[in-house]
């Protein structure tokens, strides 16, 4: 069967828009590019109107013109796990609604590799950088530097952010866990953490609180990056010999908490009576498995938020009306494991 010859393309103008908009041009032009200048609802006309008509903006001749590329570089591990998809997520959104696009990229957890993906971003030239943590080579600030774009940075408690940072305290969150297994009465403890920054501040956090209060630290294992269900299970397996009768473990993931607790029931170890398990992450396997289990849980979709609000003030060459270090607060979510 052939195919028909394709008609003759016509293209949309901006003068089309702002015609069945009723506005002028310029108008049209501020809706995409300055929208936080133009009414909801002259806004959501000249939307309405770009639907309906297909129009297709130029923007690589309107990034030329006024040096706005309209698209922000967010750099993150990974989006595997609500840890990062939620902040993100709300990131998005909130940029969404004032007229800009983000670009996700994946660094991992191999070394140098948030350097070599920063370089490949910024030659797109996005008008702000989201980064995960607070931890960068030299090369990387350097890089930013020269770009001269507003960064923002999630999830680390640095006293020196690039420009805005927005996390919190993983160091303090492990000690308040230490300190509500100890209000619990335990002495003995277990921590499991992956080999990377924010996970081995918690362990230290952890480890640093259970010395202070002369405790004993029976296990420490360090776990494979990124740790899984898989790896909780190996890694009770390879301690249960040296379990007291009542122990309180920290693991520094949901996903590695909640293979502790499925090894601890095949190993026939009672769940909360002789081994005690908290998480981090409150992700839904924590609260949707037959024996919910005790997380420390934050707000992530509010961090992304107010990062993002962060960033346009930033943007818009506006006073940032908050601190430069942001710290959202976190939970310990008791529930059956403890």
């Amino acid at each position: 069967m052939a195919i028909p010859p394709r008609g003759p393309t016509v293209s949309v103008k901006i003068t089309d828009v702002a015609a069945a908009a009723g506005v002028a041009p310029m108008t049209v032009s501020r809706v995409l590019n300055t929208p936080e200048r133009v009414s909801t609802a002259t806004a959501g006309r000249v939307r309405e109107a770009i639907e309906r008509l297909g129009y297709v903006p130029n923007l690589l001749a309107g990034s030329l013109s006024s040096r706005r590329s309209r698209m922000i570089a967010a750099i993150v591990p990974n989006i595997g796990s609500p840890t990062f998809s939620d902040p993100i997520q709300a990131f998005t959104d909130v940029l969404a609604e004032a007229g800009y696009q983000v670009v996700l990229g994946l660094s991992g957890y191999a070394p140098g590799r948030e350097e070599a993906l920063l370089r490949t971003v910024l030659t797109r030239r996005p008008d702000g950088v989201l980064l995960t943590g607070a931890a960068h080579s030299p090369a990387v600030r350097r890089l930013l530097h020269d770009a001269g774009v507003p960064v923002v940075e999630i999830w680390d408690a640095t006293d020196d952010p690039i420009d805005m940072l927005v996390g919190f305290d993983h160091a303090g969150l492990g000690a308040a866990v230490a300190d509500c297994f100890a209000a619990a009465g335990h002495t003995d403890f277990v921590v499991l953490a992956a080999d990377i920054p924010r996970a081995s501040l918690r362990r230290q956090g952890f480890l640093r609180r259970v010395a202070e209060l002369g405790h004993t630290v029976i296990a420490e294992p360090m776990l494979p990056t990124p740790s899984t269900i898989t790896d909780g299970r190996l890694a009770l397996r390879a301690i249960a010999p040296l379990l007291g009768p009542r122990t309180a473990l920290f693991a520094a993931s949901d996903h590695t908490a909640f293979g502790v607790i499925v090894e601890a029931r095949a190993l026939g170890i009672a769940i909360p009576d002789r081994l005690a398990v908290c998480g981090f992450g409150n992700y839904e396997i924590s609260r949707g498995t037959d024996m919910p289990f005790t997380t420390v849980g934050f707000d992530g979709a509010e961090m992304g938020r107010i990062a993002a609000k962060g960033l346009l003030a930033q943007l818009s060459k506006v006073p940032l009306l908050s601190p430069r270090r942001i710290l959202v607060p976190f939970e310990i979510i008791a529930r059956a494991s403890t």
